[in-house]
């Protein structure tokens, strides 16, 4: 992994769900760690591949192994967010994940 590539300072969030006085569900995010990221966004193939599959502004984001990372999350990037959709140990070396993401749109 070439630690120069990794020039983006992103966010990992863990969601919660909880109940208000209504018993309606109240899902808040909370951060887990701030780590660097490479951040790739789909190109040729790999784009059509997700575009057919229905995804929306897919991206790889690449960071160091971490053993608590999971689809579950998301990752922050200043004002854009990412769902986390996979999540490769990239060789099986425990070196570095890849993470496939869909930029959140709000809509």
């Amino acid at each position: 992994m070439q630690a120069g590539k990794l020039r983006h300072r992103v966010t990992l969030q863990e969601k919660s769900v909880s109940r208000n006085a209504y018993h309606d569900e109240v899902v808040s995010w909370s951060d887990v760690a701030t780590v660097w990221a490479e951040i790739q966004p789909l190109e040729g193939r790999e784009f059509f591949e997700s575009q057919r599959l229905g995804a929306e502004q897919p991206s790889w984001i690449r960071i160091r192994h971490r053993s608590d990372v999971t689809p579950s999350m998301r990752v922050v990037h200043g004002s854009v967010t990412y769902d986390i959709e996979t999540v490769v140990d990239v060789d099986g070396l425990g070196k570095e994940l890849r993470l496939m993401c869909n930029q959140v749109i709000d809509s």
